[in-house]
């Protein structure tokens, strides 16, 4: 979450005013995730989503490697992100921020520790060859959303990309090219989506975010759905849900800010539901396409 410097307090004023009032400066209401765009590239695992003025580019390869020595029968899959200036002038080239590394681990937990991605199937011969299976992620605009933007566009790039036909005998590993044998897709075992939102306590108490129904001034406390830049920039912490469309929560993630009371959670759980199951048909029509 980006702490932003550049505004003014009469901004910050208005803003969470506005948030208070349940009104959003690009006019969604509260709970509202904005419209997702996603372009598949003419290369296999290659994805670029926008969310909003948020564009993020993902690129999935795969390389022959040794596994590691305490899981031999199982694949490998890394996470990789770059971020710069043109992503935001606040960002520096060579200098891992707070949310590259936050990005990196979440992706990493939703996709591989939920066993979305069937890393045993990546196995070719145990302890010896193994696919290593790489996303990298760049970030080429930000307006909020990284998160969010960075497990779609990895999710949707897992189920385009395919690997090269690889064929065992004996000792001798054969891999085919694709003009040789058709490529072989990964086995994704269900899509996880996460939705982030951003908690807001606009009376400054040092209690639980309670979460008052939809920006309700008494309550004080209330959460934001896909925060835009300025948004978490005033923010008092996130709350990250992973899910997939068989209400199955993958993980939860509060990062740093008020505590948050379960009420609060089970509201944004049944919230992030409907967000992830239009989520999940959309990246189905668009590999479908």
């Amino acid at each position: 979450m980006v702490k932003l410097a550049g505004l003014s307090l009469n901004e910050q004023e208005f803003l969470t005013d506005s948030l208070k009032q349940g009104i959003r400066s690009d006019g969604r209401s509260l709970d509202q995730f904005r419209d997702v765009e996603i372009t598949l590239g003419d290369q296999p695992g290659y994805v670029d989503v926008r969310l909003g003025k948020t564009r993020v580019a993902v690129r999935v390869s795969g390389s022959i490697t040794k596994p590691y020595e305490d899981r031999p029968f199982e694949g490998i899959f890394t996470i990789s992100t770059e971020i710069g200036p043109i992503a935001g002038a606040f960002f520096e080239n060579g200098r891992p921020s707070d949310e590259e590394v936050l990005v990196s681990r979440l992706i990493e937990k939703a996709i591989k520790r939920s066993g979305a991605l069937d890393v045993e199937g990546l196995c070719i011969v145990a302890g010896d060859k193994c696919w290593n299976i790489r996303a990298d992620i760049h970030f080429m605009d930000f307006d909020g959303g990284f998160i969010d933007a960075s497990c779609i566009g990895v999710i949707t790039a897992l189920q385009h990309f395919s690997r090269p036909e690889v064929t065992v005998s004996g000792e001798q590993v054969v891999v085919y090219s694709t003009d040789e044998r058709e490529p072989v897709k990964l086995s994704i075992l269900h899509v996880p989506i996460c939705v982030t939102f951003a908690l807001f306590n606009p009376k400054e108490k040092e209690e639980n975010i309670k979460g008052g129904a939809d920006g309700n001034e008494e309550a004080g406390e209330f959460a934001i759905v896909d925060a835009t830049m300025k948004e978490e920039g005033l923010s008092n912490g996130t709350l990250t849900i992973t899910m997939n469309k068989n209400k199955e929560i993958c993980q939860i993630s509060k990062s740093g800010g008020l505590p948050a009371e379960g009420l609060m959670v089970m509201d944004c759980a049944n919230k992030a539901y409907g967000i992830v199951e239009k989520l999940t048909d959309q990246i189905k029509e668009v590999l479908k396409q």
